[in-house]
């Protein structure tokens, strides 16, 4: 695979600045998760059932804020949803090591609500300093950088909390969020292109992109983040059972790259395909793979094909974001891309872990696998009533 398309990206004003600051600052955002349920756990010394009334109310926080970030950020502009933000992050996180169990799940709740928008702005941001030919490669670029950020972030969390305890690493998150938001204030990337910012000045009603297709691509969204949680957690468990606990880690970390090598072909490809199809193909590939684990070795190979479509699979939805809604409501759009990432995973967890407990980590694979080619079945007869596309993303589409 040739390297120079991506050099070519990485050449365009302020692309290169933007994905390093976007990597950097997802790193304390997805260390957010483990660091409240080790907090709870260790520091506080309760169960998991609380720490998970924690990450509850955090999760149903980002979920709500996140289109509601988009939509700020496109009436506003990007520098007053980031001061807010950042400001709340670096409340919450520098004294949430103080709170009792009550008030931080109350705390959590807003924290989650006004999280920092990292994610959904660089996607925003990428959409309008990239050129449409390129923007598929650039949204494959971003999602090899959010493995990297997943693989750190957590990792990072847990060898705070172990080393240093949970008060410390909360203050170093509280430290990072605070960074990350000051960061992207002073970059300032744009939310539109130039040629978007002289096209004239229009209301976009969310009549015009909210449709039976749209909602569709957010449910085959969210199908993907179920099917890659119910993979995460029945690779743990397989391995667990076997005896292999020590070794979990690496088979992670390997999964992972799977996806990193798969978005870096992807990106490069002449061509893309339809989200549909990747997720189709991800679920079906899913399915069978419980089955094929003999030992922890059989387990990671047999994850490949279904890995290496992890970070298209969620690449190709921001595409079609990007493509099908106007820049005046793409904010709003990203965010509830993002929420939909967050219902995926949320929903995934226990359904899994219920089905792992009580018929064994094969079945979840299989559950987890079925559940994204029936979205993808029922997302099937709405896909064509999908936003119209913008008329200058057509001209763009046609010059190139």
């Amino acid at each position: 695979m040739a390297i120079e398309p991506y050099r070519r990206l990485l050449r365009l004003p302020g692309v290169r600045t933007l994905l390093l600051v976007g990597l950097l600052a997802r790193v304390p955002a997805t260390a957010t998760g483990m660091a409240l349920t080790l907090h709870v756990v260790t520091g506080l010394g309760l169960g998991y059932a609380q720490a998970g009334l924690v990450g509850m109310a955090s999760t149903v926080g980002m979920a709500v804020g996140s289109p509601l970030s988009g939509r700020f950020v496109d009436k506003y502009g990007l520098r007053p949803i980031l001061l807010a933000t950042t400001v709340a992050q670096a409340l919450f996180w520098s004294t949430a090591w103080l709170l009792p169990l009550p008030a931080l799940v109350g705390a959590a709740l807003v924290a989650g609500l006004f999280a920092l928008p990292v994610f959904s702005v660089i996607r925003q941001c990428l959409s309008a300093m990239v050129p449409l030919e390129q923007r598929r490669m650039g949204f494959s670029l971003d999602s090899m950088l959010v493995e990297l950020s997943y693989m750190a972030g957590p990792a990072l969390a847990v060898a705070g909390v172990t080393v240093l305890g949970s008060g410390f690493t909360l203050a170093a998150i509280a430290v990072g969020m605070t960074g990350s938001g000051v960061a992207l204030i002073v970059l300032n990337p744009p939310t539109r292109s130039a040629e978007e910012l002289e096209a004239p000045a229009e209301k976009v009603s969310r009549r015009t992109w909210l449709t039976p297709g749209f909602v569709a691509l957010l449910g085959t969204v969210a199908a993907a983040t179920f099917v890659l949680t119910a993979t995460e957690l029945s690779l743990v468990a397989t391995m667990n059972r076997a005896g292999d606990t020590a070794w979990v880690g690496l088979a992670v970390a390997i999964w992972c790259l799977y996806s990193l090598v798969g978005g870096f072909v992807y990106g490069g490809l002449p061509r893309g395909f339809s989200p549909l199809a990747i997720i189709l193909v991800m679920g079906l590939l899913t399915v069978p793979v419980g089955l094929l684990a003999v030992d922890w070795w059989w387990l990671v190979a047999a994850l490949v094909p279904a890995g290496v479509l992890c970070a298209p699979a969620l690449s190709s939805t921001v595409d079609r974001v990007s493509r099908w809604v106007p820049a005046g409501a793409r904010g709003e759009a990203m965010g509830l891309h993002g929420t939909a990432l967050l219902i995926g995973g949320a929903t995934s967890a226990p359904i899994a872990g219920a089905i792992i407990d009580a018929h064994g980590p094969s079945w979840a694979f299989a559950v987890g696998g079925s559940v994204a080619v029936l979205m993808v079945l029922i997302a099937v007869p709405l896909w064509r009533r999908h936003p119209p596309v913008p008329a200058r993303t057509k001209e763009l589409a046609t010059a190139h």
